[in-house]
């Protein structure tokens, strides 16, 4: 059967409210043939993102209905593979358990400056082993800092992380150790980042569409061995020791009017993140 996310607009309720809705569900899912698997509940933001198992998405909905009838405003079909790329593991709790796990996502982008331009000079077995270097750093940093791979690109790689501060950290540490390379290599490795957050379903009805895109559009913005964020990653950083510099508005291509976007001062003096999960220092301005 197929998979289904969906997303509730539930300001000013409890976790513990939202835990009784859930196991309302769990009592007449099976007369509909519908398994709700577990839910996404961030207080903050008013949200809650469920995960169910059903023949159709009318299905899923009528369970929600008849139960307590707080309706999803909004239920995408998903695969569970991308699915679990982007969000990690499935929250597990015992019905009726209250909880919180926010649904908003930390999307990254890495991407080989020069990447063809290194393939048509190096040719494509020098080149494809400087692509196999960076994917070694890349995921070693990701496993430091609690990324997940969600695919790769070609010339890069687009990771999704739980905390937006720790996206921020892993981009830092990839581009210092970069560095550390580069030094002594014969073929330097120039990275641009990018980083968006949002929540997993769009106005536009797909996972994590608009983040990714956003992320993208950064990442190619960036200059090389740029780290360029958007306002909502700054903004997920202000009890963190970054600086940022304002760009300004940017004009993406599929974004509507001036995107505000954000530098990371990576560069600035400062012990390196380089070591699982170690908060970089205070940056003196």
């Amino acid at each position: 059967m197929p998979w289904f996310l969906d997303r509730h607009d539930v300001p000013g309720r409890t976790a513990a409210e939202i835990a009784a809705a859930h196991e309302l569900d769990l009592e007449i899912q099976e007369k509909l043939g519908v398994n709700y698997v577990t839910y996404w509940f961030d207080p903050a933001e008013g949200s809650v993102f469920c995960l169910a198992e059903g023949p159709s998405s009318d299905a899923v909905a009528a369970v929600h209905a008849n139960s307590h009838g707080l309706v999803a405003g909004t239920i995408i079909e998903v695969e569970r593979g991308p699915l679990d790329a982007f969000l990690g593991p499935p929250p597990v709790h015992p019905p009726g358990q209250a909880y919180v796990a926010p649904g908003v996502r930390a999307i990254a982008f890495t991407d080989i400056c020069g990447s063809t331009e290194l393939t048509q000079r190096l040719g494509d077995h020098a080149s494809l082993a400087l692509v196999r270097h960076h994917d070694e750093l890349v995921r070693g940093v990701l496993a430091d800092f609690e990324g997940r791979e969600v695919k790769h690109t070609g010339d890069g790689i687009m990771a999704s992380f739980t905390s937006v501060p720790s996206s921020v950290q892993a981009a830092v540490a990839i581009q210092r150790r970069l560095g550390e390379r580069n030094v002594d290599a014969e073929v330097p490795i120039v990275l641009r980042i990018g980083i968006a957050a949002g929540e997993p379903i769009t106005d536009r009805g797909d996972l994590f569409g608009a983040a990714v895109q956003l992320a993208a559009r950064l990442c190619a913005a960036a200059s090389p061995e740029g780290i360029v964020v958007s306002g909502p990653v700054r903004e997920g950083c202000v009890d963190d020791a970054f600086r940022f510099r304002d760009l300004g508005g940017l004009d993406l291509k599929g974004f509507a009017g001036p995107t505000p976007a954000y530098e990371v001062a990576w560069r600035d003096p400062g012990p390196s993140p380089s070591s699982g999960g170690r908060r970089p220092q205070p940056l003196e301005e």
